[in-house]
Formats: structure tokens, sequence, C-alpha cells
């Protein structure tokens, strides 16, 4: 995790702060993070897990695949938006979680 202070908020990034969770303990990390973004605070978050990925207020879809093949931004905007992108792998698991 870090954070950077900007003014009286502060900005989090958190790379997968999933990992090794279990699902009740996810939903304590998501009320945790809504708090701190209801506070004024930002959230810069890499996951994977899509119960996480469903509640951003904006994504970028990173792929379409890892390694060389990855690294280009193949879809972006709100969860909804991100869904209804064919090339999103994200987008396509997404829709059954919207």
């Amino acid at each position: 995790m870090g954070k950077v202070k900007r003014g009286k908020s502060n900005l989090y990034i958190l790379d997968e702060p999933t990992t090794g969770l279990h699902l009740a303990d996810i939903q304590r990390l998501l009320d945790s993070l809504n708090r701190l973004v209801n506070a004024g605070h930002s959230m810069i978050v890499i996951e994977h897990h899509l119960d996480i990925i469903k509640t951003a207020d904006y994504i970028i879809d990173l792929g379409s695949e890892g390694g060389h093949k990855g690294g280009h931004i193949v879809a972006c905007g709100q969860p909804e938006d991100v869904a209804k992108i064919e090339a999103s792998f994200t987008g396509q698991f997404l829709k059954a979680y919207l």
C-alpha cells in the first residue's frame, strides 16, 4: 500500500488488497475503503476480484493478455460501461456481477 498526501486528503494506492482474504474480510475491506472515500480520500486499486472491481467509480482495464501481449488499455469507464465492451475480458466476467 502506498499513500500520497495532498492537502487535507490522501491518495491511497493498493495492489491486490484482497489476496488471501476470506469473503467476509473482503466486505470489511470494502467498507473501510468506502469510509476513506466518503471522508474525501482517493483510491487507486489494482485488483482482479470482481466484488471489488464492480464497486469502482472508474475502471481502466489493461490487456488483452499478460506479458508482451498486455499493457494496452482495452476498456475504461464505469463498471457498466466496461461490461459492454466485448474486447474486455474483465467486462465479460463483470456482467454477471452487475
